[in-house]
């Protein structure tokens, strides 16, 4: 074998695939920024008139058909996670984010499987006397 083979030879086995190269991709999902007018807090007026929360959730799926298939049917429906946050989120009161967001969260989970999710909720116009952008809550939960 003359020198230009043996290059040749070692190009290929420095460049073939070994198993980590053909690990399927880690798939998360987010959504973030969806606006809903809600009835949570302890304030009265909170409860009864009600406010705008901003929702972003996120999905660690581990891998995902779609990745390879390319099909909806493979992963989660963007537009489906939304009407569930909206449903979870104005089907009932709670006095704190935090209870909103486990709740959306165990939502999550029990519909979809991932491996984790994350809730945040924020609310835009606090009821504070004081000057703030935003108060918010993030919960984070482990999938089954």
């Amino acid at each position: 074998m003359d020198d230009e083979e043996h290059i040749d030879d070692d190009h290929e086995r420095r460049f073939e695939p070994d198993d980590d190269d053909l690990a399927e991709p880690s798939v998360s999902i987010e959504i973030t920024g969806l606006s809903l007018y809600t009835h949570h807090g302890v304030e009265r007026a909170e409860r009864e008139v009600g406010q705008r929360l901003i929702f972003d959730v996120s999905f660690e799926l581990g891998s995902s058909d779609a990745a390879v298939t390319d099909r909806l049917e493979d992963t989660i429906d963007y537009a489906d996670v939304c009407q569930q946050v909206a449903l979870a989120a104005q089907e009932r009161s709670y006095n704190t984010l935090e209870r909103l967001c486990s709740a959306i969260a165990d939502r999550m989970i029990d519909r979809y499987g991932p491996e984790y999710v994350t809730v945040r909720a924020a609310k835009p116009e606090p009821p504070i006397a004081l000057p703030v952008e935003e108060v918010a809550v993030e919960v984070w939960k482990e999938g089954g």
